[in-house]
């Protein structure tokens, strides 16, 4: 298991990001969250085998159809101990 975070900008909110990114983590079998923030980037938490969390770091980069990657970039991950991947307000 390993945890990672990471913070996408572009044109990621108002679009579907929040419940694409949710359906990605859940298809690939991974916990954590996935959040809007106040600067308009998204804020990814996500907790899961490594090779699923490197699949949906690539898929993060790519986006809906609906978005606009211009920058993914990794954080300092979260310790949440939740088997679930939440969508946070």
């Amino acid at each position: 298991m390993t945890s990672k975070g990471f913070l996408v900008r572009g044109r990621v909110q108002g679009v579907g990001f929040r419940w694409w990114t949710a359906r990605q983590a859940r298809t690939l079998g991974l916990a954590g969250s996935v959040r809007n923030r106040p600067d308009g980037a998204v804020e990814v938490h996500v907790r899961g085998d490594p090779d699923a969390v490197s699949e949906l770091y690539a898929r993060l980069g790519r986006g809906p159809r609906t978005a606009r990657v211009d920058a993914l970039t990794e954080i300092p991950a979260e310790s949440d101990e939740s088997t679930e991947f939440n969508i946070l307000q």
